[in-house]
């Protein structure tokens, strides 16, 4: 099955699992919603990488939103600096002038750095992209082999993020709540548990697609930066310097970094009144809910001892001789 000739009655070909009572369909491998899979082939046959694209890819709840920011930022650090000249950090909206200039104000972040298969190919006819501007700046869900061709073999730079299974789990937990009623009440965990470990969640199975992006990172580390949202929240200085030197921005002084470091914080964008009120219309919900704590280990307020033992267990084995370690 590919693009041109996907059909909704192809769907009945394909394997069904249901996540969080939403059907997921299995395509090579990995699980889609009907609208995401029908995009993703659209995506594959008509997208057509050029070399200077950065591309970033990221499983569901791993620090998408914050990696957004920040390379949205970085790319248009030089024409915030030139405007500036030099003005410090502020501690507050209201201390630092810079936010009226400050697309993050405005919008959410997602609206600046469109995912692939959610948004820019979900539109009916989807957008010429072959028209924008270089460079451009997209993001993607999809496991690597999902990915177009011309992804893979052109020279374009992609971004990954991912973040430890358990805090993943939770983040995605807190998350499709949103989608549920009062009436209805949050979606058990154990059951979300057991989906999750079976590789049954949104372009899941998650080892799978990180351990995809994390050897390719091995064999073309010049195009693939790998990156871990537990050492961005460690040291946001020098996992930011490195991000902006792999986009080709490198930063000129401490203040720069500090600058992009304070308007993607987690703080701030929580904060600004787009996000505390604000619709994503691509999926309905709050964009609160983008939002939540960010915080490294939050999973054992809701993980119990035994479910933690058993990820843990999963998460050695899957990981495996691969020279990847993710914080447990």
């Amino acid at each position: 099955m590919d693009s041109s000739d996907f059909t909704e009655s192809m769907l009945d070909q394909l394997p069904m699992e249901r996540f969080w009572d939403i059907p997921l369909y299995q395509w090579d491998g990995f699980w889609y919603r009907s609208y995401h899979l029908q995009a993703t082939m659209a995506l594959r046959s008509q997208y057509i990488a050029r070399d200077d694209d950065i591309i970033l890819a990221s499983p569901m709840k791993t620090g998408t939103t914050w990696l957004k920011a920040l390379c949205f930022s970085i790319l248009q650090k030089d024409g915030n600096a030139a405007r500036l000249n030099g003005e410090t950090v502020g501690k507050t909206e209201e201390d630092d002038p810079r936010h009226i200039r400050d697309p993050l104000v405005d919008n959410h972040p997602a609206v600046y750095v469109q995912t692939l298969e959610v948004q820019v190919f979900t539109a009916k006819p989807p957008p010429d992209v072959s028209a924008m501007e270089s460079p451009r700046l997209f993001h993607t869900h999809l496991p690597y082999t999902a990915l177009p061709d011309s992804i893979k073999t052109s020279n374009c730079k992609l971004v990954y993020i991912t973040r430890n299974p358990k805090d993943t789990l939770v983040s995605m937990w807190h998350f499709f709540n949103k989608l549920r009623t009062p009436e209805q009440g949050p979606y058990p965990f154990e059951q979300a548990f057991e989906s999750f470990i079976n590789g049954v969640s949104h372009f899941g199975p998650f080892f799978d697609h990180v351990l995809q992006y994390w050897n390719q990172s091995l064999k073309s580390p010049n195009k693939i930066l790998f990156l871990k949202y537990e050492d961005l929240k460690k040291d946001p200085k020098g996992e930011v310097k490195k991000l902006a030197s792999f986009l080709g921005k490198p930063f000129n002084n401490e203040k720069e970094v500090e600058d992009v470091i304070w308007r993607c914080s987690l703080e701030r964008l929580k904060n600004l009144e787009v996000n505390k009120n604000g619709i994503d219309p691509w999926v309905g919900m709050q964009n609160s809910a983008f939002f939540r704590s960010g915080i490294v280990g939050d999973w054992k307020n809701i993980m119990s001892k035994e479910l933690s033992e058993r990820l843990d267990q999963i998460t050695r084995q899957k990981l495996k001789d691969s020279g990847l370690h993710l914080e447990i």
